[in-house]
């Protein structure tokens, strides 16, 4: 059978959980990649009480839905970032604390490990989610950067993230960085320093995301290939960008989404510029059986109209891999 089709959760926070299972299995979902805000899953509640994961899996199995993540891009986002008033929104009160950010990023460092043992618990192996950047500021080189400051944003990554996947690596979980302008690793480039700034570590990979490499021009296809063996988990995410000259350019502007003006947008799912048709069958060249995680933005579509849609896409793109057969295998005299 062809991959499942699930929904990430992380832009239905808005919604209790119980109503964020039936409406999913209403839109023709096969399961759910929880996001760890909102009441989807609580880090906190599956660490301390012995039934929270056991009901989690519960309340999913009744409605007929897998669970095969948890993302934690918010607190994931604090570990390396340079803290400011605008982390204190995306994190609960006890990771931000006094609001010092040494002791932020510290704290959240501290939750992705609580986090890991919360899928671990929850039989999940795979934790989706960013991991901020010290040196995102410096992404246009004027005044020029130093090399060393590059250099000492990927070694910073690398000090705090490695402990975190040993970590990771005891309970069984791994962590898929989505690779995501502000992160550590934003394109194809970036993603090769980061695995070399955590050596390698065999629990550091990715959530692949074609929607944030499109309008930057990077080869999403080639992601694909180049990281075969780190391809964790994917998600089906759509994006337009503008075929011709536009007011704003990939850097957006300052402009709020939803602008005319804009040069990119993300898109329901098969409304946007990327080619799943490449994407899937990639997909099926590097062997990658995990699920296909829906996560729907469109500030223009009504969301229940435009994930409900987006899920028929992708199960009516994916299909199952050839098992080694070539299509004109039946004319070959050797094999009869």
């Amino acid at each position: 059978m062809a991959r499942p089709v699930t929904l990430f959760t992380g832009q239905w926070a808005d919604l209790p959980r119980t109503k964020m299972i039936q409406l999913a299995k209403k839109l023709g979902y096969d399961g759910l990649e929880l996001a760890c805000w909102g009441d989807h899953f609580d880090v906190s509640a599956a660490t301390k009480d012995k039934n929270y994961c056991k009901n989690t899996r519960a309340a999913l199995e009744k409605a007929g839905l897998e669970l095969h993540a948890i993302s934690t891009h918010l607190v994931g986002q604090c570990v390396c970032d340079n803290i400011d008033e605008r982390h204190k929104t995306i994190i609960p009160e006890t990771i931000w604390g006094d609001g010092k950010p040494e002791g932020v990023r510290q704290r959240a460092a501290e939750e992705l490990i609580r986090t890991a043992q919360a899928a671990a618990k929850l039989g999940v192996k795979v934790v989706n989610g960013f991991t901020g950047s010290s040196i995102w500021q410096y992404l246009y080189s004027f005044p020029p950067v130093p090399t060393a400051w590059i250099d000492n944003g990927f070694k910073d990554f690398g000090k705090r993230w490695t402990p975190i996947l040993d970590e990771f690596k005891k309970v069984g979980v791994k962590f898929a960085l989505e690779v995501h302008p502000t992160e550590i690793a934003f394109d194809i480039a970036s993603a090769e320093r980061a695995i070399e700034a955590v050596n390698g570590h065999e629990c550091f990979g990715f959530n692949y995301d074609p929607s944030h490499f499109g309008y930057q021009g990077v080869d999403y296809v080639e992601f694909i290939y180049r990281f075969k063996d780190r391809i964790f988990h994917a998600h089906m995410k759509d994006v337009r960008w503008s075929q011709r000259p536009a007011l704003s350019g990939v850097f957006g502007g300052h402009l709020p989404f939803g602008d005319p003006r804009r040069f990119w947008e993300f898109r329901s799912v098969g409304r946007g510029c990327i080619d799943f048709e490449l994407v899937i069958r990639a997909l099926n060249d590097i062997n990658y059986a995990g699920p296909l995680s829906v996560e729907w933005e469109d500030g223009a579509m009504d969301r229940e109209f435009g994930a409900a849609e987006s899920c028929a896409f992708v199960k009516r793109l994916d299909f199952k891999p050839s098992a080694n057969r070539a299509f004109d295998k039946a004319f070959d005299k050797k094999e009869q």
